[in-house]
């Protein structure tokens, strides 16, 4: 739920926080205010940047819309900035460098989806009132014209966002038909802002939610990678969740919520799941502290394969057997849809399927062997797994909860140790390919791979070794496997 930061707002600190903001920000908004005033053009700080002003927060990134076309746009930023971009021209935007600020300045405009089109169809607009019109939210719908710094806010925004609700500009069901992505957006500010969301918009979501089927899979993506890193995404997945958009965007997700059975004999997936997502967050500062999307969508996923491999044994019990290596799968196939990375789905799916393995050492006997092959399997992903691990301990029973942590602990104390002693992050054999055909007086080919892998097995199970200890046991290995004459 969201903290004590995410209080009720009253009018005057609004006011105030954003006085405050427009003062920090008043070199470049009145600066440039005056340069398209003098070409006889609007200009308006819009949307994010006076949300975000009136919320006390600051960032360098501004936003504009002007009465100016693009080529007009461009004609001014260039004689006004540092560097220029216009890779927004067809949606009316210009990108502008200067000094330390990074201002995008878009025209009017109104922009519609056609029932089965997956883009919008871009129009000008002539005026500011309309361009805030087609905004997605209230409390992105307000504007500061500039130079003379008077606020527009025709939609009752600044209500909106000090009492913390997210309401559309007009009815939402036109909004959300406008633009269907408008409805995870909805998702992500919650999420963000730690904002309620209208009840009617919340009607529209679930009304509406197979039409964000037309939605291209890349933008679905960018806006939920966005949830998942906000600060408070359990807000923005449960409202997913509940107007049944998760279940064609994330279907895995509400699968988890698993019927019980009578006697509840296994915990809640779901709730568990949110669960183990915050506490992969709160473990965040061992990653850097920044907001790690692969570190909260491993979370998000690590139990997806057990709706798929629930069973009920005669003794009473629940098994969820093989759940990681199926849920591995789907995390793949699901992150293959969403057009994710090569480098995110692997990581992250990698972590699904080792998120089990500590757990497969018991009370946490373990041997320089096992501790090797652990490292090794985690490869570059060795320290999201710890923070997946302990995360998901969601137990209510505090011995327990201490035991496998005290565990945990031991088995990160071993892997330092180790890696003082060996090159842990690198495990090799102690011969490489080369000393090996020398050895056996083979050339390159299949051998030389096998004798490779059985070298590095040696390697995991009794250390390193030297040169002379690797060569014995390069020929006892030869020795088996070649029949004399």
């Amino acid at each position: 739920m969201p903290d004590a930061s995410f209080q009720t707002l009253s009018i005057v600190e609004v006011q105030r926080a954003v006085e405050t903001e427009l003062d920090r920000i008043a070199p470049v908004i009145d600066d440039l205010g005056r340069v398209f005033n003098d070409a006889g053009h609007e200009l308006a700080l819009v949307g994010g940047p006076v949300r975000d002003a009136m919320l006390g927060r600051r960032h360098n990134d501004l936003d504009f819309a002007t009465s100016a076309h693009p080529d007009d746009t461009e004609r001014l930023l260039q004689a006004w900035g540092d560097a220029t971009w216009d890779m927004g021209r067809d949606f009316g935007t210009i990108g502008c460098r200067k000094g330390d600020w990074i201002v995008e300045v878009t025209t009017y405009r109104s922009e519609v989806y056609d029932v089965a089109s997956r883009k919008p169809d871009v129009d000008f607009g002539d005026s500011l009132a309309g361009d805030l019109g087609r905004r997605d939210f209230t409390v992105n719908a307000m504007a500061v014209m500039v130079p003379g710094r008077v606020v527009e806010d025709p939609f009752g925004g600044v209500v909106d966002l000090a009492h913390r609700v997210l309401r559309t500009p007009g009815r939402p069901e036109d909004s959300f038909s406008d633009d269907p992505l408008r409805m995870m957006r909805a998702a992500r500010f919650a999420a963000q802002l730690g904002f309620t969301v209208d009840p009617a918009v919340v009607a529209a979501m679930t009304a509406m939610a197979d039409r964000i089927e037309i939605i291209s899979a890349e933008r679905v993506r960018d806006e939920l990678v966005k949830l998942v890193c906000a600060p408070h995404p359990r807000l923005g997945l449960s409202l997913l969740v509940e107007t049944g958009l998760a279940q064609r965007v994330l279907p895995e997700l509400p699968a988890l919520a698993l019927e019980r059975d009578e006697h509840h004999r296994h915990k809640d997936v779901y709730e568990h799941t949110l669960t183990v997502l915050e506490q992969a967050i709160d473990l965040e500062p061992r990653l850097g502290g920044e907001p790690d999307f692969v570190s909260r969508f491993a979370a998000l996923m690590h139990d997806v394969g057990k709706p798929r491999t629930r069973t009920f044994v005669d003794d009473g019990t629940v098994t969820f057997h093989h759940h990681d290596v199926v849920g591995a799968k789907i995390t793949r196939k699901r992150m293959k849809a969403l057009k994710f990375s090569n480098d995110e789905t692997a990581a992250v799916s990698k972590l699904v399927e080792l998120h089990l393995r500590f757990h497969g050492y018991g009370n946490g006997e373990w041997t320089d062997s096992a501790v090797r092959r652990y490292v090794r399997d985690a490869g570059d992903q060795l320290e999201r797994l710890h923070v997946l691990t302990r995360a998901d301990c969601t137990t209510r029973n505090q011995r327990k909860a201490d035991r496998l942590r005290r565990t945990y602990d031991g088995l990160e104390e071993r892997i330092a140790r180790l890696r003082e002693q060996e090159e842990l992050d690198s495990i090799r054999p102690d011969l490489d390919g080369n000393q090996i055909m020398e050895i056996l007086e083979i050339g390159p080919g299949r051998e030389v791979g096998l004798a490779y892998q059985h070298l590095l097995e040696v390697r995991m199970d009794d250390g390193p070794m030297s040169e002379e200890q690797a060569r014995q046991a390069l020929l006892a290995w030869w020795a088996g496997r070649v029949p004399s004459s």
